[in-house]
């Protein structure tokens, strides 16, 4: 058993590998990272949204979100701006919604292609499986 579970393990490490690469890669042709247009479809999902929540959104630490979010303002692709107390919330500029679309095309193109081997049912059937692993897991489309 633990052999399988390992096996399980690394399978999904390794489609999670091949398919953040291939985003990396098709990314790249617009300007962007992965990183980079996750952060700006976080931001989209919840428009003024704190830094806390945005990293967590992200997988990432509150320090690796800062700087990433500075980037994306020197870019010109998010405002910053005060909100409640010391918070700071994040909104996208028309540059940054720009880049958002551009980048949903190319994911659901590049996830199109990593997903091409399952029918419909087995990607509805991996999903749910998957989202059963995070009972905190949001199951709204």
């Amino acid at each position: 058993m633990r052999n399988e579970l390992q096996t399980l393990g690394r399978a999904v490490k390794q489609a999670q590998y091949r398919q953040h690469r291939a985003l990396e890669r098709e990314l790249a042709t617009i300007g962007t990272t992965l990183a980079q247009w996750d952060a700006l479809r976080a931001i989209s999902g919840a428009p003024g949204t704190p830094a806390r929540a945005l990293a967590a959104a992200t997988f990432q630490s509150e320090q690796a979100f800062g700087t990433l979010a500075a980037r994306l303002v020197a870019q010109g692709l998010v405002e910053r701006r005060p909100g409640h107390g010391r918070r700071i919330e994040h909104h996208l500029t028309p540059a940054g919604e720009r880049v958002l679309k551009a980048g949903h095309q190319i994911a659901d193109t590049v996830l199109a292609s990593c997903f091409s081997t399952l029918s419909t049912a087995d990607r509805a059937t991996l999903l749910d499986l998957l989202q059963r692993l995070d009972p905190d897991e949001d199951r709204s489309p």
